[in-house]
């Protein structure tokens, strides 16, 4: 039986409803699952609109409802936002909005109607003003279904990369990386990997300082006291995992083949290398949950929200990453 994913909408006043309604133009996404959409009807149906759509939007009440048929869009319409919502405006409501799909769509997930969340992109000051105080997706999902050890994978074309720190500043997030959050962290890389079918997992991690230090002379001896000791352990445990290595040359030598995984210590390093691949081609998993996310790996882009010009390649990607870690039905 097919996968049943549930596709958050996000924030209805950025791209994410545009892409959505692309990306299911697409006939062979129904023959690998079974989509529906959580969000707001007449936001998707404007969207229909934008983007030149003639795929029509099928309001259901519940997922028991959706019949998952190309070329008619099931939407599961929690009805937040008003037709009129402004294109490309930061609004409470909207923030609020794309909240209450995600927590919507991790209720299904645990009630196990549902087998894998993609998400499209919200926006972290409309997500604040609508009272909701978290700094992005990741964090919401481990909040909401109590998960305590949680890591932000991105996955592209020949790179794949987990963080040991995400959205945090880059002064709190050497304080915040420590042995036992790297090891936890290769830990997750490793399983989540095996559970891909790679039988022996390569992890590379990355240095915190310019050549990782080298051998002091950068930074404080970060490499030794907070990196080290983690990679120690979890190669005492049978992991391929070397490290802590140069980031400068890392993700090149990764591309080429040399490894399977890179571990990041923060946010842009890890980021960076793979946005420079492509924003359409990366897509952001959330490792260690005890359900199925993946989203697109890119944001709101209100300055082209309404124009029908953004890109689905990432969502479409998402979308195939679901299906194929979801658990079989």
């Amino acid at each position: 039986m097919k996968a049943i994913i549930g596709i958050t909408m996000g924030d209805g006043a950025g791209v994410g409803p545009e892409i959505i309604m692309k990306a299911l133009g697409d006939s062979t996404l129904y023959e690998s699952c079974n989509p529906f959409v959580i969000g707001d009807a007449k936001i998707l149906q404007r969207a229909a609109g934008v983007v030149n759509s003639e795929l029509k939007i099928r309001t259901i009440a519940s997922v028991t409802e959706a019949q998952y048929e190309y070329g008619t869009v099931d939407c599961l319409d929690l009805n937040l936002l008003p037709a009129d919502l402004p294109f490309g405006q930061v609004s409470p409501e909207a923030g609020h909005a794309a909240f209450m799909y995600l927590k919507t769509a991790i209720e299904l997930a645990n009630e196990g109607l549902i087998d894998g969340i993609c998400t499209a992109p919200l926006n972290k000051e409309a997500l604040h003003k609508g009272g909701h105080i978290y700094p992005g997706h990741t964090e919401i999902l481990a909040d909401l279904t109590g998960t305590q050890d949680f890591a932000m994978m991105l996955s592209a074309p020949k790179l794949k990369v987990i963080h040991v720190t995400t959205h945090v500043g880059i002064i709190d997030a050497v304080r915040m990386i420590e042995p036992e959050r790297v090891y936890k962290v290769i830990q997750m890389a490793h399983q989540t990997l095996r559970k891909a079918g790679y039988a022996e997992p390569r992890i590379a991690v990355c240095g915190i300082n310019p050549h990782a230090g080298e051998n002091g002379l950068f930074g404080y001896g970060e490499e030794e006291q907070k990196v080290i000791p983690g990679v120690e352990r979890a190669q005492k445990e049978g992991i391929n995992v070397q490290g802590p290595l140069p980031a400068d040359t890392l993700f090149f030598r990764t591309t080429r083949g040399d490894f399977d995984i890179v571990v990041a210590m923060y946010h842009d390093q890890g980021h960076g290398p793979v946005k420079v691949l492509g924003l359409e081609a990366g897509v952001n998993i959330t490792v260690g949950l005890p359900i199925i996310r993946t989203s697109v790996d890119h944001g709101t882009a209100f300055d082209i929200a309404g124009k029908g010009i953004a890109d689905d390649q990432s969502i479409k990607e998402a979308l195939r990453q679901a299906v194929e870690l979801a658990p079989k039905r």
